[in-house]
């Protein structure tokens, strides 16, 4: 049973362009139909240690916990984590400068006996908005940079 789902995509702006737009997770809703809200837990510079709600159509509400900041190969990654009853979901996301722009990583890891159930339950739906994040973010670094 596979319980990592990943995806990677070109994005033609320089890599701190578009870690500005991913890391800036309040306004996800603005440029993702994949997420519908998302609601800050604690009144603290978005780092690590930081929580907040996020609601996404067609899953379960989550209350997500930045684990990590930091740079990979010249460029920037966050990792955060949601916890339910006998699972853990960590979410990764790391831009990196290539040749012509960046590359956008992001992935899910769902562990725990429960893990494997949430895996098979939203695997579809699981690789589909991570797709759909990543193009949707392009788009909206795409759009920002050209106005």
């Amino acid at each position: 049973m596979n319980r990592f789902f990943e995806t990677s995509r070109h994005i033609d702006a320089p890599a701190q362009q578009v870690w500005e737009v991913l890391y800036d997770v309040a306004r996800w809703p603005e440029w993702t139909p994949t997420v519908d809200s998302v609601e800050p837990l604690d009144d603290r510079p978005f780092g690590v240690g930081s929580r907040v709600r996020v609601r996404q159509p067609k899953l379960p509400r989550a209350e997500w916990q930045v684990t990590e900041v930091g740079q990979v190969r010249d460029g920037n990654s966050f990792t955060w984590e949601a916890r339910g009853p006998g699972m853990k979901t960590i979410a990764r996301h790391e831009v990196v400068p290539d040749a012509s722009g960046s590359k956008v990583t992001l992935s899910i890891e769902q562990t725990g006996p429960m893990g494997a159930v949430a895996a098979l339950v939203w695997r579809r739906l699981t690789q589909r908005y991570i797709e759909l994040e990543a193009e949707s973010l392009a788009g909206r670094v795409t759009r920002t940079a050209a106005t």
